[in-house]
């Protein structure tokens, strides 16, 4: 397996620090309003790594955190009179709901930054009493960006190259820094915001110092992997590895995992623009299926480009996968022979070759789209390979390996058992009955009020097959 390492610029092999187990930090939304689908991505994609891993046999500690405590969360709160913790609480809740419409598992420990201060305080300390960091007059405490020697090797980036970047974390008190270049760990409170005690101020801890905590307290001082959106490279990340490595002693993480940004209608995505998209945006018009299904249809470090037409393309091609696997459920309830003939063994053996062919996508660096591709061949394969005659076990056994493919990649493609309402059922039992008597103008005013009611029938040579529009 192959990862793409931002680290070192280059696919390396994946091995982890402990065989057979796989430490996993991705960087988590900051909960002050609805998800967009900017933040959808990595969500999404790195659910899709966590899974694949789990499929070849890793145990997964999977940690992806909320950061609870920040600037725009504080805004809202006292636009709305309330306690900071009101608005975040809401919306992790909210972020939950579209984490679970979007089939993205729960992360082994979601930490929220408000509970892990206590954490931080002693990681600052450490870096303090290492010579790494120094407390100003005013309280707020800085790290000194020149004494961790490997400042930048995230980024590719000379250190003097990277003073531009560091104008984005100037705060009050900007003429205490020894240097432009420290950035901040603490910083003292303001009016009306919320804060914590401390050795130096009464305040809250700056915004890089909450994953280098919660990503050790939870992982270990060294990890496998740490993923975010290729925005989090620097600062947050090169800051990351900064505090990490120096309050540790040892590399922060093996492997450094990057997703490429999501632009809508080839623009970047921004308020000013009026283009900005929540996930809840995009649920009132398409299935969040769709949507996942459109994120893994480009590579992860790929640029996406979000449309309507695109998004109809993926409802589309989600929707022949969806029917391939009906239709073989469908096939194995009225199978009419149980086992396989021979020619069925010899064509369950072949189609194994698409387990293969999406093995080797997702080995090299996780590539979904060529891995939605084996896919893809393999509904070609069993449209043309199954007939009416097909055996149950042989459907069965392709019905298996389709569903396991898919997912993988986090995709609900094997449909509940739906059960319709009385009035439905009895609706669809008068039209039968009136087409039965050659009552067509009854049978197609019944269909039509069906359709009113989001049920669509199709008249099939197997009989009557619905699904809700």
């Amino acid at each position: 397996m192959k990862v793409y390492n931002t680290l070192s610029g280059r696919k390396e092999e994946f091995v982890p620090i402990e065989e057979g187990k796989v430490s996993m930090y991705v960087c988590g939304p900051t909960v002050y309003n609805l998800i967009h689908i900017g933040n959808a991505r990595p969500m999404i994609v790195f659910d899709t790594v966590r899974r694949y891993l789990e499929h070849k046999g890793y145990d997964v500690n999977y940690v992806s955190n909320f950061t609870d405590v920040d600037d725009k969360i504080i805004k809202k709160a006292l636009e709305e009179g309330v306690d900071p913790s009101v608005i975040s609480e809401r919306y992790i809740d909210e972020c939950k709901k579209d984490m679970q419409m979007m089939n993205v598992r729960p992360a082994t420990t979601h930490p929220k930054a408000t509970e892990e201060i206590g954490g931080m305080i002693e990681m600052i300390k450490t870096l303090i009493d290492k010579g790494y960091a120094y407390p100003a007059a005013d309280g707020t405490v800085y790290f000194r960006t020149r004494n961790f020697k490997g400042y930048g090797k995230l980024s590719h980036k000379n250190i003097d190259d990277l003073q531009s970047g560091m104008r984005a974390l100037l705060v009050s008190g900007e003429d205490q820094k020894e240097d432009p270049l420290d950035f901040v760990l603490w910083k003292p409170k303001k009016e009306g915001e919320p804060f914590w005690e401390s050795p130096w101020c009464e305040g809250r801890p700056g915004w890089h110092i909450e994953c280098s905590v919660m990503s050790k307290k939870y992982l270990g001082e060294m990890i496998d992997i740490h993923a975010g959106g290729e925005d989090l490279i620097f600062p947050h990340h090169e800051n990351e590895i900064a505090q990490s490595e120096a309050a540790n002693g040892k590399p922060f993480s093996k492997y450094w995992m990057h997703n490429a940004f999501l632009n809508i209608d080839n623009k970047k995505m921004s308020k000013s623009l009026g283009n900005f998209k929540t996930v809840r945006d995009i649920a009132e018009s398409y299935d969040l299926q769709i949507l996942r299904f459109f994120m893994l249809s480009a590579h992860y470090r790929s640029p996406l480009n979000f449309s309507a037409p695109l998004m109809e393309s993926a409802k589309n091609s989600l929707e022949r996968i969806i029917t391939c696997v009906s239709n073989l459920t469908y096939g194995i309830q009225n199978a009419k022979t149980e086992e396989m003939s021979e020619e069925e063994k010899a064509l369950a053996e072949k189609a194994k070759e698409y387990i293969t062919q999406f093995d080797n996508a997702m080995d090299d660096d996780f590539n979904t789209a060529d891995a939605i591709t084996a896919i893809f061949d393999l509904v070609k394969f069993i449209n043309t390979n199954t007939t009416e005659q097909s055996s149950r076990a042989y459907l069965s056994a392709l019905k298996d390996e389709i569903v396991m493919l898919t997912d993988i990649c986090g995709l609900i493609t094997e449909k509940q058992e739906e059960s319709l309402d009385q009035q439905v059922e009895d609706l669809i039992e008068a039209r039968q009955a009136a087409r039965k008597s050659k009552d067509f103008a009854k049978a197609d005013e019944i269909r039509d009020r069906l359709l009113q009611m989001g049920i669509v029938l199709e008249d099939t040579r197997e009989g009557v097959k619905w699904h809700r529009a």
